[in-house]
């Protein structure tokens, strides 16, 4: 299920950050009920257009743990 994070999460979904307010990700279908269910994000339907690529942000955490 595709959903738009509403909000910001701490820690990490197996392994990888969680997305930032405003950014989407494809999850679980149970995983993003809840997040749905809970206020944190919302669903984005079917057929909308891909989100636009985000250009890294002074401060932004590179794949191999360091900063940009």
């Amino acid at each position: 299920m595709r959903i738009r994070m509403l909000a910001e999460m701490t820690g990490l979904r197996d392994g990888q950050p969680w997305p930032k307010k405003g950014e989407e990700a494809v999850l679980p279908t149970a995983t993003a009920a809840h997040l749905v269910a809970a206020g944190v994000a919302e669903e984005v339907p079917e057929g909308s257009p891909p989100p636009r690529k985000r250009r890294p942000q002074k401060g932004d955490r590179r794949a191999d743990g360091g900063r940009s």
